[in-house]
């Protein structure tokens, strides 16, 4: 019985970047921002409860070590290591999108 629940703590330990990856089509920092807006924005309404998301995008926004702090406080199981699939206690799904987590290599570096 204990395993399980190590199992999923186990999970949450080995948090970690994104492999490295590339959009369809290059992309400026400014569309990368409004494209992860969009998405937080519209995110809770497909399900799960907000405080998780909420907790997402603050895990998302910041570095693994924080980000592993603040799953672990707000009880979120990472089925992924690099974010892109999570669950609550409750057993709701969380599906994160890459370029929430992470740039990608075909970003357009403005000068």
């Amino acid at each position: 019985m204990g395993c399980a629940g190590s199992k999923e703590n186990e999970a949450a330990k080995q948090i970690r970047k994104p492999k490295p990856w590339k959009h369809s089509e290059s992309i400026t920092r400014d569309q990368l921002v409004r494209m992860r807006d969009e998405f937080w924005d519209t995110a809770p309404h497909y399900g799960g409860r907000k405080e998780i998301w909420d907790a997402l995008r603050a895990a998302a926004e910041s570095d693994i070590s924080l980000a592993q702090a603040i799953v672990d406080s707000a009880g979120v199981i990472v089925q992924a290591p690099d974010l892109t699939v999570c669950y609550d206690e409750r057993g709701a799904k969380y599906d994160l999108p890459k370029y929430v987590l992470s740039e990608p290599t075909n970003l357009i570096r403005e000068s």
